[in-house]
């Protein structure tokens, strides 16, 4: 193994990295598949915080965007706060390919290389070994549920999937989520499942250990759960079927029976809300529409029919009350695991605010979310099989219905304005994140908008 200098000045602190690594971190950042601002320039760049968690390994929080960098202690900026797990040396190891930044050309790093650690198998176990034994680094604190013991020597391997977030599997026995965008407070990912547990829901794996951090706000910047071995998730399984030329009803069915249990159970472990009020929560999804639509002229033509669709919400009945629910729920949000399904990744919508995450919203809106997703899978594949989807939508409605007691096809008005509004959400992402993938949801933004089914 490639031998790791120290990274500590003649007094023995933490040198300043920012005056060596800006510029590289300025070019590295935007490439990265869980960094929002992939629109914008990174104008601004600042060190929050820094901890040598071990020797080569520095965790970093640093702030990109405009406005200041807070003093210690202050108010977090304005902009994105991103987490990063940089690995120094000067000597990488040629396996380490395209996880290497680059190598630093001035200041007190100069002449070492950089690279996001997490594929560094040696700084992965480094990780684990501070989940299994609690305890502080600098602001960062790792915790854990003593009743849930963590093995040590399982071999980490880096989940190659595009996410928002990065994840390292151990010994596929548990799965490390580590929040890349960092917002103060607790995280839903963390406290939800907790929640659930505790609750005695199945249908979510349990915490077992997280890690988070008190300067300069604090925040939960990382998860360690059961890893569900063998199981895959919904949207493989629904290509699959596609490719097949498979039907995918049981399953949809099924997978609405799960998403039933959990709802029902988030309404017994948080607090439940009156049903939603029309009027404010139509206002709300057309100053969306009006910002998106600012953001991706496509979307202009469609305003007009669109806007008419959350108008009609207005004049619904209040439909079912407000609870806290998924928040991003899709095809990808779920696992099958032989014959059951549990659902995964409670983060919510990544470009929401935390505090509008942790509120309650109407289970709805996970319902118009998951149906999006069927659609979605349906297009991957040329003929476009929308009879696949039609199917594949009620049966998940049907089985939803038999778990949570009422029927989301008989809330037509308010199902058709919260798909709309998911709708309105996918276009902004894909024109940020996925430009090829912008017709799927513009498809559906023609059909809402001009047929209003």
């Amino acid at each position: 193994m490639p031998k790791t200098a120290p990274l500590r000045t003649r007094r023995g602190q933490l040198a300043e990295p920012m005056s060596s690594l800006g510029e590289l971190l300025r070019q590295w950042l935007p490439r990265q598949r869980w960094f929002a601002g992939k629109d914008r320039p990174v104008a601004e760049l600042g060190l929050l915080s820094m901890t040598e968690l071990f020797p080569g390994c520095l965790h970093l929080l640093v702030h990109t965007g405009q406005g200041s960098v807070p003093s210690p202690g202050g108010a977090p900026p304005a902009g994105d706060c991103y987490q990063l797990l940089l690995g120094v040396r000067e000597q990488p190891s040629p396996r380490l390919g395209r996880a290497i930044i680059g190598q630093v050309q001035d200041g007190p790093l100069a002449g070492r290389t950089v690279y996001d650690a997490l594929h560094d198998p040696r700084t992965a176990q480094l990780l684990l070994e501070r989940f299994r034994h609690p305890g502080k680094a600098g602001p960062l604190r790792f915790e854990a549920d003593p009743a849930r013991p963590v093995p040590g020597g399982l071999a980490p391997r880096l989940l190659d999937a595009e996410q928002s977030n990065s994840s390292l599997i151990y010994g596929d026995e548990f799965i490390l989520k580590l929040f890349r965008r960092i917002q103060p407070g607790v995280n839903p990912d963390l406290e939800v499942p907790d929640a659930l547990a505790r609750q005695g829901c199945g249908r979510v794996p349990a915490p077992v250990a997280w890690m988070r951090t008190t300067h300069p706000y604090g925040a939960r910047v990382g998860v360690l759960q059961p890893f569900l071995h063998g199981a895959s998730d919904g949207w493989t399984l629904s290509l699959n079927a596609l490719a097949a030329g498979d039907e995918f009803t049981v399953q949809a069915h099924e997978l609405g029976q799960a998403m039933g249990d959990v709802h029902l159970a988030l309404a017994s472990a948080f607090p439940v809300g009156a049903p939603g009020e029309n009027g404010r929560t139509a206002a709300a999804m057309t100053e969306r529409l009006t910002a998106a639509a600012h953001c991706v002229p496509a979307l202009q033509p469609f305003v007009p029919g669109l806007r008419a669709a959350f108008a009609a919400l207005s004049t619904c009945d209040w439909g079912p009350p407000a609870q806290r629910i998924h928040g991003d729920l899709h095809l990808g949000q779920v696992l099958r695991a032989g014959r059951d399904w549990f659902v995964i990744d409670f983060e919510g919508e990544p470009s929401r605010p935390l505090a509008e995450r942790r509120s309650a919203h109407s289970p709805v809106r996970d319902i118009a979310g998951m149906l999006r997703s069927f659609d979605y899978a349906a297009r991957q594949r040329r003929p476009w099989r929308p009879e696949w989807a039609r199917r594949c939508r009620e049966a998940f409605c049907a089985g939803y219905a038999a778990r949570a007691g009422w029927d989301p096809r008989k809330k037509h008005g308010l199902l058709r304005a919260y798909e709309t509004d998911r709708a309105v959400y996918e276009v902004l992402y894909e024109a940020r994140h996925r430009p090829d993938w912008l017709p799927v949801p513009m498809a559906a933004i023609e059909r809402l908008a001009v047929r209003g089914d």
